[in-house]
């Protein structure tokens, strides 16, 4: 069964060529661009092509896509009601890919300056209480 299979495809591939289906390819005569994927696991590598190929980043690579585009508007927002909407908001992005990971995301370079905002709130609530 599997040999009638291979010949049927070998003779559609022979009458494709006779017929010029093959002619004027994309890329037809340059050489082919190899790409270094071996960081990537091997039993994932066939999976993030077929990604790459459709223009997708893999989940992970997405949020944390996604989390940095919130660090860049948390660092220019000047409302401190949204600023900590926003710290929220960051929280639970980095909760999430966190549990999906299975890994700590190394947010370190950002710890100081968590705190320090998150001090700059508590005095701003404390002075509006007062």
């Amino acid at each position: 069964m599997l040999r009638f299979i291979e010949q049927m495809a070998e003779e559609a591939i022979r009458k494709a060529q006779r017929e010029g289906a093959f002619n004027d390819l994309e890329g037809a005569g340059r050489p082919l661009e190899y790409e270094d994927d071996s960081m990537i696991p091997p039993d994932l590598r066939m999976a993030y092509k077929i990604l790459k190929n459709a223009n997708c980043l893999p989940p992970e690579l997405e949020a944390r896509k996604e989390i940095n585009t919130a660090l860049e508007l948390l660092a220019g927002m000047q409302d401190e009601q949204e600023r900590y909407r926003q710290m929220q908001k960051l929280n639970l992005m980095i909760s999430r890919l966190n549990a999906r990971t299975g890994r700590r995301l190394d947010m370190e370079q950002h710890d100081e300056y968590y705190r320090n905002l998150l001090e700059r709130m508590s005095a701003a609530k404390t002075r509006q209480s007062a």
